[in-house]
């Protein structure tokens, strides 16, 4: 778990630093990816669709979209 998302944990407080690549508008989850996955383990697609306040479908739309891209990837090597 990286530092910022340990000191959040440990205060249980929201993260504020908005720059950060791991941090969602998701206050549950203390506004980051970090502790999302270790308080909730896996997740359903619908559970990381309400975490980034996006449609169920357009999950789906990105999964496959990501998966093409490492199918693709993985041909290349």
């Amino acid at each position: 778990m990286k530092i910022c998302a340990e000191v959040c944990s440990y205060r249980n407080t929201a993260c504020a630093e908005e720059e950060c690549r791991m941090w969602i508008d998701y206050e549950e989850d203390l506004n980051c990816t970090e502790i999302a996955i270790e308080k909730n383990g896996r997740m359903t697609l619908k559970e990381v669709g309400k975490r980034l306040d996006v449609s169920y479908v357009r999950v789906t739309q990105i999964e496959k979209d990501a998966l093409k891209k490492l199918e693709k990837n993985s041909f290349n090597e």
